[in-house]
């Protein structure tokens, strides 16, 4: 199997995780504020991973090399994930996904930067025929324009640096390692945010669910999207992440009563051939 299709796989795994958390985070904020969930979902991932770390026997793979990249990139994946919680309770979930599907221009952009990939002419037209079924999809305009649209974009921004140092990371540190540091620092950081007024909430038996659902699908995410970025260049990775546009877009029309009409599915269709067109071309050029 080709790294093209291994990380395919991972990337469906991580699409799963993803919907599920962008419905269980919308059901949650009916009674805890994004900092407040960010401190559940932490909580709940660090003891996964501590619990998974000792059936394994991979405690010894955490260490304190490259913390500065460690904590760089949990800044920046606190920052976004605390801005698309917001996101998906105040506009429709396909827009969301469609303006954090911005990512890809900032990977390719900062790629070169980061991460020494090459820029390729394919890259850069997959990557443009993107955004064009993007914009298909959101058909931005100044009438639309408001906190969720502004905060979702600029969740894409923050979601592509963590990306990049993600990517970086696994050069050298083990997924147990990053998964560990994701989970530790960004519950300081919760604790931090959602109690500086000394009150931060439990949730209650209705919610508790929803907590549970977030905590386990977003390490479950980052579990995939950690070995897909280990095996392939990030800028063949975050492409496929694009089928979660017309997944979401479904279940916001089943469990929301979302409005879900044919530009969304046109756009999806142009997402699709900017996304093949970048496998296409990585798979050629392996054995």
């Amino acid at each position: 199997m080709s790294s093209t299709l291994k990380a395919a796989f991972w990337m469906g795994g991580a699409i799963v995780s993803f919907c599920t958390m962008a419905v269980a985070g919308r059901e949650a904020s009916a009674q805890l504020d994004t900092f407040e969930i960010m401190v559940y979902r932490s909580l709940i991932g660090m003891i996964i991973v501590v619990v998974l770390a000792g059936v394994f026997g991979t405690w010894r793979q955490i260490n304190r090399a490259n913390l500065t990249a460690h904590t760089l990139r949990n800044m920046a994946h606190f920052t976004g994930q605390n801005l698309w919680f917001y996101a998906v309770t105040v506009i429709p979930l396909a827009q969301v996904i469609a303006l954090e599907f911005t990512s890809p221009l900032w990977v390719i952009v900062l790629s070169p930067l980061i991460l020494g990939e090459r820029l390729t002419l394919v890259r850069t037209v997959a990557a443009i025929v993107g955004f064009v079924g993007i914009l298909i999809v959101a058909r931005p305009d100044m009438a639309g324009l408001n906190a969720g649209v502004i905060t979702a974009a600029c969740s894409a921004i923050f979601f592509a640096l963590t990306i990049m140092f993600t990517k970086r990371l696994t050069r050298t540190q083990t997924i147990t390692c990053i998964l560990f540091y994701l989970t530790t620092m960004q519950l300081v950081m919760g604790v931090v945010l959602a109690g500086y007024d000394g009150d931060i909430a439990v949730p209650n038996a209705d919610v508790l669910p929803y907590v549970l659902m977030i905590g386990c699908a977003g390490l479950l995410a980052h579990f995939c999207m950690t070995n897909a970025l280990a095996i392939a260049p990030a800028t063949v990775v975050v492409p496929i992440d694009f089928i979660r546009l017309p997944t979401i877009a479904v279940i916001g029309m089943v469990l929301y009563n979302e409005t879900v009409d044919i530009w969304v599915f046109l756009g999806a269709l142009i997402i699709f051939a900017g996304n093949y067109l970048n496998i296409w071309a990585e798979t050629r050029q392996k054995p």
